[in-house]
């Protein structure tokens, strides 16, 4: 009988127990075949005889049966979508916000302030000749554009108020007004030169007053009639006591605003004048009437239908208050007309453009272009800007252009 193997179960069909695999089993001797037992042996082949020892079989794992699947589709995975590509953000440019301008510096004094500072701060104007009329007390229009152009003048920040910068420039170029200035108490002082007085200081006298339109004869060395009004006239437009007389404060005021008169002018010998060269009219002038008036020429003509009909010199507002160009027309006549808003005489005004006129202007005539106007045309020949007043109408075409 052949020898069985007897195997551990319990394992799944196919498998074998791992104590079988891993230890071999000792030899088995096995006992000598029975005829019975035998298989009789091929004919014709010889019979070998059967080996008496026999190994322990070895086992082989038998294969599990691979079960039969019904194949399915294989689907393919469905690709997974690529990603969107972002758009990179762009880089924003870092903004700096502007530096903030400095602030205005603390005011002193403003518009709407009054009292005896303001009285201090509009004298110390007038001695500059920043600030016209009488001292008020009040710090109004008048004050605040005294106080801007000073500013401008001097490099300080120009905004009409006073500040402690504009206050010490202020004061170092000027003196302490007097109680009585500050009030507009006028008391004449003693008389240097009066009626009847005579001499080369006379003569000196009228020449100044010649300079700024006040004295019109040929100079004497009298101190007549003529003289007397041309002082008291001088002294009423400058605030000063009215006398007729020339005390210290009239001659410093007049000698302020006049040169030396040459040797001529005290003897009343007339230079030739130099042929004055024709003015170039703007194109707008060569039709009608039209007061032309040209800033770089610094003239005005009085043109009928492109004839020039007479020339004078003009001056012109500041930076602060331009003279406007540009094409307008008269619109009213004044002959004595006095500023509302700075309270001093505008002779002979030609009103074009809102508060902006042609007129005579003494201080143009003292002055010349050392000063400006608040944006009016100034005129320094009286007689010429009288006969242009009483030649023009109201309606006539004025042309201001560069």
């Amino acid at each position: 009988m052949a020898v069985t193997a007897i195997l551990a179960t319990g394992c799944a069909p196919g498998a074998m127990a791992p104590d079988i695999l891993a230890t071999p089993r000792p030899p088995v001797v096995a006992p000598e075949p029975s005829p019975e037992d035998s298989d009789p042996a091929p004919i014709g082949e010889p019979t070998s005889p059967a080996p008496t020892v026999v190994s322990s079989p070895i086992f082989t794992p038998t294969s599990r049966p691979t079960p039969t699947l019904t194949s399915s589709p294989v689907l393919s995975p469905e690709p997974s979508p690529s990603p969107e590509p972002q758009p990179t953000p762009a880089e924003t440019e870092t903004v700096r916000p502007e530096p903030e301008a400095p602030p205005a510096p603390p005011a002193l004094l403003e518009q709407g302030a009054s009292g005896d500072s303001v009285r201090d701060l509009q004298h110390r104007l007038l001695q500059l000749e920043w600030f016209e009329g009488k001292i008020t007390g009040s710090y109004g229009d008048a004050t605040r554009l005294a106080v801007e152009g000073f500013q401008t003048k001097r490099g300080l920040r120009a905004t009409g108020a006073v500040d402690q910068a504009t206050l010490d420039v202020l004061n170092a170029m000027t003196r302490q007004p007097t109680q009585d200035e500050m009030y507009n108490v006028l008391r004449p002082g003693p008389a240097i030169l009066a009626p009847g007085s005579q001499g080369d200081d006379v003569k000196d006298l009228q020449a100044r007053l010649k300079q700024i339109g006040w004295f019109h004869d040929a100079i004497a060395e009298t101190y007549g009639p003529k003289t007397t009004e041309a002082v008291r006239g001088f002294q009423e437009k400058r605030q000063i006591p009215v006398t007729g007389e020339v005390d210290q404060r009239t001659l410093d005021r007049l000698y302020g605003m006049t040169r030396k008169p040459t040797s001529d002018e005290l003897n009343n010998v007339v230079p030739e004048k130099a042929p004055t060269p024709a003015m170039v009219l703007d194109d707008r002038c060569l039709q009608g009437r039209v007061i032309c008036i040209s800033k770089s020429q610094r003239r005005l003509a009085w043109v009928i239908d492109g004839k020039i009909q007479s020339t004078m010199d003009v001056r012109f507002g500041s930076v602060q208050t331009p003279t406007r160009n540009g094409v307008f027309s008269v619109y009213w006549k004044s002959r004595d007309h006095v500023s509302s808003l700075y309270d001093s005489p505008m002779p002979f005004a030609l009103f074009f453009s809102g508060g902006q006129a042609v007129h005579y202007s003494a201080d143009f005539a003292a002055r010349g272009y050392d000063g400006a106007s608040h944006g009016c045309v100034n005129v320094r020949d009286k007689q010429a800007v009288m006969a242009l007043f009483d030649a023009s109408r109201e309606g006539d075409k004025v042309v201001v252009y560069q």
